[in-house]
């Protein structure tokens, strides 16, 4: 797969919402069938920009478009994931100031 540059995302709506985000392109690389009837399909993306073993993620493959319908991912669709944060949940960077310290 080929590299795309890593767009962010235009902060229009995050500064409206008060809130930092980065949006990343991706692609549908399967659906994945549910392994019982009552649960949905999964879709496993590709983030591109993301570390190797974080790459993939898997959803569950229900959307809704603009007018509310349920919709699903086609493999191989490209897509973009978006991270959003509340402003209280970020610092500036550069800063100094260090994270909390993980427990193991």
């Amino acid at each position: 797969m080929s590299k795309s540059p890593q767009k962010e995302s235009s902060f229009d709506k995050a500064s409206a919402t008060d809130k930092a985000g980065v949006t990343l392109p991706g692609k549908v690389e399967k659906i994945i069938p549910p392994a019982h009837p009552a649960e949905p399909e999964k879709a496993q993306i590709n983030v591109e920009g993301a570390e190797d073993l974080y790459r993939e993620i898997r959803i569950d493959n229900v959307l809704q478009n603009e007018k509310g319908e349920t919709v699903r991912l086609k493999q191989g669709a490209e897509v973009e994931v978006t991270v959003e944060a509340d402003a209280a949940a970020t610092i500036k960077k550069n800063t100094g100031e260090q994270p909390p310290a993980s427990r193991p």
